[in-house]
């Protein structure tokens, strides 16, 4: 247990610092510090996701019995993964504190001192690091010592939520540089909108489907035939994805309307100072933010 824990504690944060050198001494390419950084975080979290999503595939297809049967794959990649949700929270504060001193990205209001990031973006990622710190605080010991080696094709499942992470971290790439305007981008918004709306807010009711198909229960009978500590943790977990789906959604709207709108709308008054056309909207580093433009709008993410 204790060896792949220590194997998930090197490999993420020694991905990110290996990316991160690899992009700064490119042949022919001159990254910064910062852009280095925020594009080799979004590429460990889109690494962990296709893992997760591959291991949670094996798990759940190999998982006849979805109470009984086991896979050795369930408690060693939980193990393996539990340190990225660690490292991450790291890894999002540095990509915060770095995209105020990206070209074109600086800001009057941003903040001068580490101590100041630091506080702004527990402040702002709030929610988001509360995810992370329940994962590891919550979540972790759950999956691994109370579950008691039951329902091992449910965390499968759970793992596949991860399928949404890539799409979520391209589309805070193409933003992050100002390509929120091309094709790709919608593409990938579109994609985004469909995987995390299946993969992260039906996964629950699928959940209780499947459970209920085994039981030999109607679904509605579900939620008072499991133990109320499942019903509570379902909802715990699945309260911000619905949360963070809203966010898309709104995105999602600016982004196939916003250029009608623009060309039939009254006349835009002169934007302020600190919000001109040089210097863009504040975006939380999660990639959620409902100003952010991802969709022309709102990572990922999660993770």
């Amino acid at each position: 247990m204790l060896l792949i824990l220590a194997a998930g504690s090197v490999f993420f944060p020694g991905l990110f610092f290996l990316s991160k050198q690899c992009l700064k001494h490119l042949p022919g390419q001159k990254w910064s510090e910062g852009d280095a950084v925020m594009v080799s975080a979004r590429l460990v979290s889109s690494l962990q996701a296709i893992m997760a999503s591959s291991a949670g595939y094996i798990i759940s297809t190999s998982c006849d019995d979805i109470i009984d049967d086991q896979h050795w794959l369930t408690i060693s990649y939980i193990l393996f993964a539990v340190p990225y949700f660690v490292y991450d929270i790291y890894a999002m504060f540095l990509c915060y504190w770095h995209k105020f001193h990206v070209k074109g990205h600086e800001a009057d209001d941003r903040p001068k001192s580490k101590s100041a990031a630091l506080t702004r973006y527990l402040h702002r990622e709030f929610l988001m690091v509360l995810h992370h710190v329940v994962m590891v605080t919550v979540c972790f010991p759950v999956s691994v010592f109370w579950r008691q080696g039951k329902g091992d094709y449910f965390q499968g499942v759970m793992f596949l939520a991860e399928l949404s992470t890539p799409s979520v971290c391209l589309g805070k790439i193409l933003i992050q540089y100002k390509q929120q305007h091309t094709l790709l981008h919608k593409v990938n918004g579109a994609l985004m909108l469909v995987t995390f709306f299946i993969c992260r807010v039906l996964l629950f009711p699928y959940l209780y489907y499947v459970y209920g198909r085994y039981a030999s229960i109607p679904f509605y009978l579900v939620p008072l035939a499991v133990p109320w500590q499942c019903n509570m943790g379902a909802a715990l977990l699945m309260a911000p994805q619905v949360y963070w789906f809203s966010l898309i959604c709104r995105g999602a709207l600016r982004l196939f309307t916003g250029s009608s709108s623009r060309s039939h709308g009254p006349p835009t008054p002169p934007a302020k100072p600190c919000l001109d056309r040089h210097t863009p909207l504040p975006q939380q580093a999660n990639g959620y933010s409902s100003r952010m433009a991802t969709l022309d709008m709102p990572t990922t993410v999660t993770h």
